[in-house]
Protein backbone atom coordinates (compact mmCIF):
# COMPACT_ATOMS: atom_id res chain seq x y z
CA UNK A 1 0.00 0.00 0.00
CA UNK A 2 1.32 3.54 -0.62
CA UNK A 3 1.45 5.99 2.25
CA UNK A 4 -0.96 8.50 2.72
CA UNK A 5 1.37 11.05 1.13
CA UNK A 6 2.10 9.34 -2.37
CA UNK A 7 -1.26 8.47 -2.51
CA UNK A 8 -1.84 12.02 -2.80
CA UNK A 9 0.20 11.78 -6.17
CA UNK A 10 -2.87 9.30 -7.86
CA UNK A 11 -0.79 6.63 -8.63
CA UNK A 12 0.71 8.73 -11.66
CA UNK A 13 4.03 9.82 -10.11
CA UNK A 14 7.00 7.03 -10.26
CA UNK A 15 9.89 9.10 -11.48
CA UNK A 16 12.36 10.68 -8.94
CA UNK A 17 11.95 14.18 -9.03
CA UNK A 18 13.12 17.56 -8.24
CA UNK A 19 12.54 21.14 -8.69
CA UNK A 20 13.02 23.00 -11.75
CA UNK A 21 14.15 26.54 -12.87
CA UNK A 22 11.93 29.59 -14.07
CA UNK A 23 11.32 31.32 -17.07
CA UNK A 24 11.34 34.59 -18.44
CA UNK A 25 8.05 35.66 -19.18
CA UNK A 26 7.12 36.24 -22.86
CA UNK A 27 5.48 39.70 -24.35
CA UNK A 28 1.73 39.04 -24.56
CA UNK A 29 0.74 37.36 -21.27
CA UNK A 30 2.16 39.40 -17.95
CA UNK A 31 2.98 38.20 -14.47
CA UNK A 32 -0.07 39.96 -13.39
CA UNK A 33 -1.81 38.20 -15.98
CA UNK A 34 -0.88 34.78 -14.57
CA UNK A 35 -1.13 36.10 -11.09
CA UNK A 36 -4.72 36.76 -11.48
CA UNK A 37 -5.60 33.44 -13.64
CA UNK A 38 -7.42 30.58 -11.85
CA UNK A 39 -5.46 27.58 -13.37
CA UNK A 40 -6.70 24.51 -13.42
CA UNK A 41 -5.01 20.65 -14.18
CA UNK A 42 -8.09 18.52 -15.10
CA UNK A 43 -6.26 15.68 -15.10
CA UNK A 44 -3.29 15.65 -12.59
CA UNK A 45 -1.74 14.76 -9.45
CA UNK A 46 0.20 16.57 -6.11
CA UNK A 47 2.45 15.45 -3.72
CA UNK A 48 5.17 15.66 -1.82
CA UNK A 49 8.10 13.91 -3.27
CA UNK A 50 10.60 15.62 -1.51
CA UNK A 51 9.96 14.42 1.91
CA UNK A 52 10.00 10.62 3.27
CA UNK A 53 7.09 8.26 2.62
CA UNK A 54 6.05 8.49 6.27
CA UNK A 55 6.12 12.08 6.59
CA UNK A 56 2.30 13.47 7.27
CA UNK A 57 3.18 17.04 6.29
CA UNK A 58 4.30 18.60 3.14
CA UNK A 59 8.12 19.43 3.17
CA UNK A 60 8.82 23.06 2.39
CA UNK A 61 10.08 22.43 -0.51
CA UNK A 62 7.08 20.92 -1.75
CA UNK A 63 5.09 23.82 -0.36
CA UNK A 64 7.03 26.55 -2.13
CA UNK A 65 7.09 24.75 -5.57
CA UNK A 66 3.46 24.62 -5.02
CA UNK A 67 2.56 28.35 -4.30
CA UNK A 68 5.45 29.39 -7.24
CA UNK A 69 3.28 27.30 -9.52
CA UNK A 70 0.34 29.28 -9.69
CA UNK A 71 -1.64 26.55 -9.93
CA UNK A 72 -4.97 26.67 -8.85
CA UNK A 73 -7.08 23.42 -8.72
CA UNK A 74 -5.93 20.13 -9.84
CA UNK A 75 -8.43 16.87 -10.30
CA UNK A 76 -7.00 13.78 -9.08
CA UNK A 77 -7.73 10.35 -9.40
CA UNK A 78 -9.35 7.86 -6.89
CA UNK A 79 -9.88 4.75 -8.10
CA UNK A 80 -8.03 2.10 -9.48
CA UNK A 81 -8.67 1.60 -12.99
CA UNK A 82 -9.24 -1.36 -14.65
CA UNK A 83 -11.50 -4.35 -14.25
CA UNK A 84 -9.85 -5.63 -10.77
CA UNK A 85 -12.36 -7.39 -8.88
CA UNK A 86 -11.34 -5.36 -5.24
CA UNK A 87 -11.65 -1.88 -7.47
CA UNK A 88 -14.36 -0.71 -5.23
CA UNK A 89 -12.66 -1.43 -1.82
CA UNK A 90 -9.73 -0.04 -3.38
CA UNK A 91 -11.45 3.57 -4.27
CA UNK A 92 -12.67 3.13 -0.52
CA UNK A 93 -9.70 3.35 0.44
CA UNK A 94 -8.20 5.39 -1.24
CA UNK A 95 -10.15 8.27 -0.93
CA UNK A 96 -9.89 8.06 2.87
CA UNK A 97 -6.51 8.48 2.49
CA UNK A 98 -6.58 11.47 0.45
CA UNK A 99 -8.93 12.90 2.90
CA UNK A 100 -6.39 12.49 5.51
CA UNK A 101 -3.90 14.01 3.71
CA UNK A 102 -5.91 17.24 2.91
CA UNK A 103 -6.78 17.22 6.94
CA UNK A 104 -3.07 16.86 7.64
CA UNK A 105 -2.25 19.49 5.00
CA UNK A 106 -5.22 21.68 5.11
CA UNK A 107 -2.54 25.46 5.21
CA UNK A 108 -2.21 24.45 1.42
CA UNK A 109 -4.77 21.98 0.20
CA UNK A 110 -8.25 21.79 0.48
CA UNK A 111 -10.99 19.36 -1.09
CA UNK A 112 -13.34 21.30 -4.15
CA UNK A 113 -16.51 20.01 -4.03
CA UNK A 114 -18.64 23.30 -5.61
CA UNK A 115 -16.48 26.05 -8.24
CA UNK A 116 -16.72 28.19 -5.06
CA UNK A 117 -14.22 25.97 -3.28
CA UNK A 118 -11.67 26.35 -5.98
CA UNK A 119 -12.39 30.54 -5.79
CA UNK A 120 -11.62 30.25 -2.41
CA UNK A 121 -8.56 28.29 -2.94
CA UNK A 122 -7.44 31.21 -5.44
CA UNK A 123 -8.18 33.86 -2.57
CA UNK A 124 -5.97 32.15 0.31
CA UNK A 125 -3.20 30.67 -1.89
CA UNK A 126 -4.14 27.01 -1.57
CA UNK A 127 -4.56 24.37 -4.03
CA UNK A 128 -7.95 22.69 -4.19
CA UNK A 129 -7.99 19.15 -5.12
CA UNK A 130 -11.28 17.52 -7.13
CA UNK A 131 -11.28 13.75 -6.85
CA UNK A 132 -12.08 12.07 -10.30
CA UNK A 133 -12.50 8.62 -11.00
CA UNK A 134 -11.02 6.93 -14.53
CA UNK A 135 -13.30 3.66 -15.07
CA UNK A 136 -16.56 2.99 -14.16
CA UNK A 137 -15.36 -0.97 -13.85
CA UNK A 138 -15.96 -0.23 -10.02
CA UNK A 139 -19.68 0.75 -10.26
CA UNK A 140 -20.69 -1.81 -12.80
CA UNK A 141 -24.49 -2.61 -12.20
CA UNK A 142 -24.42 -0.82 -8.97
CA UNK A 143 -25.87 2.46 -9.91
CA UNK A 144 -26.62 3.66 -5.97
CA UNK A 145 -22.69 3.49 -5.72
CA UNK A 146 -22.62 6.82 -7.87
CA UNK A 147 -24.03 8.64 -5.12
CA UNK A 148 -22.10 7.15 -2.79
CA UNK A 149 -18.84 8.68 -4.27
CA UNK A 150 -20.70 12.00 -4.81
CA UNK A 151 -21.56 11.71 -0.98
CA UNK A 152 -17.55 11.08 -0.05
CA UNK A 153 -16.38 14.08 -2.77
CA UNK A 154 -16.21 12.75 -5.98
CA UNK A 155 -17.07 15.26 -8.69
CA UNK A 156 -16.23 13.46 -12.59
CA UNK A 157 -16.61 10.21 -13.34
CA UNK A 158 -15.17 8.89 -16.37
CA UNK A 159 -17.32 6.36 -18.13
CA UNK A 160 -14.38 4.08 -19.33
CA UNK A 161 -10.33 3.61 -19.14
CA UNK A 162 -8.76 2.08 -22.44
CA UNK A 163 -10.70 -1.94 -22.10
CA UNK A 164 -13.62 -2.16 -22.56
CA UNK A 165 -16.09 -2.44 -18.68
CA UNK A 166 -19.73 -3.10 -18.81
CA UNK A 167 -20.46 0.56 -19.72
CA UNK A 168 -18.93 0.32 -22.77
CA UNK A 169 -15.82 0.20 -25.15
CA UNK A 170 -12.54 1.61 -23.87
CA UNK A 171 -10.65 2.91 -26.69
CA UNK A 172 -8.47 -0.02 -27.07
CA UNK A 173 -11.39 -2.78 -28.08
CA UNK A 174 -10.66 -3.12 -31.43
CA UNK A 175 -14.01 -3.98 -31.93
CA UNK A 176 -15.30 -0.59 -30.95
CA UNK A 177 -18.67 -1.48 -30.16
CA UNK A 178 -19.43 1.94 -28.41
CA UNK A 179 -22.24 1.99 -25.29
CA UNK A 180 -23.77 -0.79 -23.60
CA UNK A 181 -27.69 -0.18 -21.82
CA UNK A 182 -25.88 0.06 -18.56
CA UNK A 183 -23.59 2.76 -20.17
CA UNK A 184 -26.77 4.68 -20.99
CA UNK A 185 -28.11 4.06 -17.26
CA UNK A 186 -24.62 4.64 -16.07
CA UNK A 187 -24.94 8.23 -18.01
CA UNK A 188 -28.32 9.34 -16.79
CA UNK A 189 -27.36 8.31 -12.98
CA UNK A 190 -24.39 10.48 -13.37
CA UNK A 191 -25.97 13.12 -14.89
CA UNK A 192 -28.98 13.12 -11.94
CA UNK A 193 -26.57 13.97 -9.40
CA UNK A 194 -24.98 16.58 -11.18
CA UNK A 195 -21.39 15.38 -11.37
CA UNK A 196 -19.56 15.95 -14.82
CA UNK A 197 -19.47 13.17 -17.08
CA UNK A 198 -15.84 12.46 -18.68
CA UNK A 199 -15.06 10.24 -21.69
CA UNK A 200 -11.29 10.09 -21.60
CA UNK A 201 -9.75 6.91 -22.64
CA UNK A 202 -13.37 5.55 -24.21
CA UNK A 203 -13.71 4.37 -27.76
CA UNK A 204 -14.53 6.17 -30.59
CA UNK A 205 -18.38 4.43 -30.89
CA UNK A 206 -18.67 4.87 -27.23
CA UNK A 207 -17.91 8.60 -26.95
CA UNK A 208 -19.97 9.55 -30.15
CA UNK A 209 -22.82 7.52 -28.79
CA UNK A 210 -21.94 9.01 -25.01
CA UNK A 211 -22.23 12.83 -26.45
CA UNK A 212 -25.28 11.90 -28.39
CA UNK A 213 -27.15 10.85 -25.19
CA UNK A 214 -25.79 13.42 -22.68
CA UNK A 215 -28.30 16.15 -21.59
CA UNK A 216 -25.82 18.13 -19.52
CA UNK A 217 -22.27 19.63 -20.46
CA UNK A 218 -19.50 16.70 -20.59
CA UNK A 219 -15.91 16.88 -20.59
CA UNK A 220 -12.44 14.58 -22.06
CA UNK A 221 -10.60 16.03 -19.45
CA UNK A 222 -7.13 14.30 -20.98
CA UNK A 223 -6.39 13.71 -24.80
CA UNK A 224 -5.42 15.00 -27.81
CA UNK A 225 -5.99 15.69 -31.74
CA UNK A 226 -6.58 12.77 -33.27
CA UNK A 227 -6.25 14.46 -36.95
CA UNK A 228 -2.62 15.69 -35.95
CA UNK A 229 -1.49 11.74 -34.86
CA UNK A 230 -3.36 8.97 -35.22
CA UNK A 231 -3.16 7.25 -32.16
CA UNK A 232 -6.17 5.64 -30.44
CA UNK A 233 -5.83 7.08 -27.10
CA UNK A 234 -6.37 11.09 -28.85
CA UNK A 235 -10.33 11.98 -30.25
CA UNK A 236 -10.80 12.78 -33.92
CA UNK A 237 -12.28 16.20 -34.55
CA UNK A 238 -16.32 15.22 -35.32
CA UNK A 239 -15.97 13.83 -31.67
CA UNK A 240 -14.45 17.02 -30.14
CA UNK A 241 -16.76 18.84 -32.18
CA UNK A 242 -19.50 16.89 -30.95
CA UNK A 243 -17.77 17.73 -26.82
CA UNK A 244 -18.02 21.60 -27.35
CA UNK A 245 -21.42 21.80 -29.01
CA UNK A 246 -22.82 20.35 -25.74
CA UNK A 247 -21.65 22.93 -24.31
CA UNK A 248 -18.61 20.56 -23.06
CA UNK A 249 -14.35 21.29 -22.77
CA UNK A 250 -11.58 19.24 -23.87
CA UNK A 251 -8.58 19.02 -21.98
CA UNK A 252 -5.36 18.51 -24.03
CA UNK A 253 -2.41 16.14 -22.33
CA UNK A 254 0.74 16.36 -21.66
CA UNK A 255 1.63 12.70 -22.36
CA UNK A 256 3.68 10.72 -25.40
CA UNK A 257 0.77 10.20 -27.60
CA UNK A 258 0.79 13.73 -28.85
CA UNK A 259 3.57 12.47 -31.65
CA UNK A 260 4.42 9.59 -33.33
CA UNK A 261 8.18 9.79 -31.80
CA UNK A 262 6.35 10.02 -27.98
CA UNK A 263 8.73 12.71 -27.19
CA UNK A 264 6.34 15.87 -27.62
CA UNK A 265 8.21 19.43 -27.37
CA UNK A 266 6.09 22.62 -26.27
CA UNK A 267 5.52 23.35 -29.63
CA UNK A 268 3.62 20.22 -30.46
CA UNK A 269 1.87 20.91 -27.49
CA UNK A 270 0.87 24.15 -28.40
CA UNK A 271 -0.08 22.97 -32.26
CA UNK A 272 -2.30 20.62 -30.58
CA UNK A 273 -4.13 23.58 -28.59
CA UNK A 274 -4.38 25.80 -31.23
CA UNK A 275 -5.68 22.78 -33.76
CA UNK A 276 -8.23 21.85 -30.26
CA UNK A 277 -9.46 25.60 -30.60
CA UNK A 278 -9.64 25.68 -34.40
CA UNK A 279 -12.27 22.71 -34.23
CA UNK A 280 -13.73 23.57 -30.63
CA UNK A 281 -13.35 27.09 -29.96
CA UNK A 282 -11.60 28.94 -27.35
CA UNK A 283 -14.65 28.12 -24.75
CA UNK A 284 -14.29 24.84 -24.85
CA UNK A 285 -10.84 23.83 -24.87
CA UNK A 286 -8.20 23.61 -20.94
CA UNK A 287 -5.37 21.28 -20.05
CA UNK A 288 -5.59 18.08 -18.59
CA UNK A 289 -1.40 17.24 -18.26
CA UNK A 290 -2.46 13.61 -16.71
CA UNK A 291 0.84 13.84 -15.28
CA UNK A 292 2.47 15.68 -12.03
CA UNK A 293 3.83 19.00 -10.72
CA UNK A 294 8.03 19.10 -10.11
CA UNK A 295 10.73 18.10 -12.33
CA UNK A 296 11.36 14.64 -13.51
CA UNK A 297 15.29 13.27 -12.91
CA UNK A 298 15.34 10.36 -15.64
CA UNK A 299 18.67 8.40 -13.86
CA UNK A 300 18.67 4.76 -12.98
CA UNK A 301 16.41 4.73 -10.52
CA UNK A 302 13.59 6.26 -12.46
CA UNK A 303 14.45 4.19 -15.46
CA UNK A 304 13.99 1.08 -13.71
CA UNK A 305 10.48 2.32 -11.99
CA UNK A 306 9.00 3.54 -15.54
CA UNK A 307 9.94 -0.39 -16.93
CA UNK A 308 8.45 -2.15 -13.68
CA UNK A 309 4.99 0.43 -14.38
CA UNK A 310 4.89 -0.33 -18.55
CA UNK A 311 5.41 -3.69 -17.75
CA UNK A 312 2.50 -3.95 -15.66
CA UNK A 313 0.34 -2.01 -17.98
CA UNK A 314 1.25 -4.04 -20.75
CA UNK A 315 0.48 -7.34 -18.61
CA UNK A 316 -2.72 -5.94 -18.06
CA UNK A 317 -3.87 -5.04 -21.38
CA UNK A 318 -4.10 -1.16 -20.54
CA UNK A 319 -0.53 0.49 -22.32
CA UNK A 320 -1.52 1.95 -24.95
CA UNK A 321 0.76 2.34 -28.36
CA UNK A 322 2.93 5.13 -27.74
CA UNK A 323 3.93 4.18 -23.68
CA UNK A 324 7.23 2.01 -23.50
CA UNK A 325 9.65 1.07 -20.83
CA UNK A 326 11.91 4.38 -21.32
CA UNK A 327 9.21 6.43 -22.33
CA UNK A 328 8.24 8.82 -19.57
CA UNK A 329 4.96 11.19 -19.82
CA UNK A 330 6.56 14.69 -19.67
CA UNK A 331 7.02 17.58 -22.47
CA UNK A 332 10.48 17.68 -21.36
CA UNK A 333 11.70 21.51 -21.82
CA UNK A 334 8.37 22.54 -19.95
CA UNK A 335 8.64 19.49 -17.23
CA UNK A 336 9.06 21.61 -13.68
CA UNK A 337 6.79 22.91 -11.35
CA UNK A 338 6.08 26.50 -13.31
CA UNK A 339 4.92 24.67 -16.22
CA UNK A 340 1.46 26.09 -16.34
CA UNK A 341 4.09 29.49 -16.85
CA UNK A 342 5.74 27.90 -19.57
CA UNK A 343 2.54 26.89 -21.21
CA UNK A 344 1.30 30.70 -21.20
CA UNK A 345 4.26 32.00 -22.36
CA UNK A 346 4.35 29.49 -25.10
CA UNK A 347 0.75 30.33 -26.17
CA UNK A 348 1.46 34.20 -26.21
CA UNK A 349 4.37 33.39 -28.32
CA UNK A 350 2.58 31.68 -30.91
CA UNK A 351 -0.17 34.73 -31.03
CA UNK A 352 -2.87 34.05 -28.50
CA UNK A 353 -4.64 36.88 -26.74
CA UNK A 354 -4.54 37.40 -22.98
CA UNK A 355 -7.82 36.59 -22.77
CA UNK A 356 -7.81 33.08 -24.67
CA UNK A 357 -5.02 31.98 -22.51
CA UNK A 358 -6.84 32.73 -19.30
CA UNK A 359 -9.48 30.68 -20.65
CA UNK A 360 -7.83 27.46 -21.52
CA UNK A 361 -5.25 27.97 -18.10
CA UNK A 362 -8.92 27.53 -16.11
CA UNK A 363 -11.30 30.04 -17.08
CA UNK A 364 -12.97 27.40 -19.31
CA UNK A 365 -13.68 24.34 -16.82
CA UNK A 366 -14.65 27.12 -14.22
CA UNK A 367 -17.50 27.39 -16.15
CA UNK A 368 -17.71 24.25 -16.48
CA UNK A 369 -17.28 23.36 -12.98
CA UNK A 370 -19.90 26.57 -12.01
CA UNK A 371 -23.02 24.65 -14.37
CA UNK A 372 -22.28 21.29 -13.46
CA UNK A 373 -21.75 21.13 -9.89
CA UNK A 374 -23.31 24.47 -8.83
CA UNK A 375 -21.63 28.14 -8.20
Amino acid sequence: MLSRREMLAGGLALATLSAGGARAAVRGFSSSDYARAIVIDGQGAIADIYGKPEDVYFSKRALAEIRASGQTACSMTVNEVGNSLDAWDVTIKTISSLDQVIVDNADIVLKALTAADIRRAKTEGKLATIYNTQDTSMIGPELDRIALLKGLGVRVVQLTYNNRNLSGDGCLEPGNAGLSKLGLATIARIEQEKLLLDLSHSGQRTVAEALAAATRRPTISHTGCRALHDNPRNQWDAELKACADKGGVVGIYWMPFLVPSSKPTGADLVRHMEYAVQVCGEDHVSIGTDGILYKTVIDDTSRAEQKKFFDERAKRGIAAPGEGADIFNIVAEWDDHLRFRHLADGLAAAGWSSGRIEKVLGGNLMQLYSEVWGA
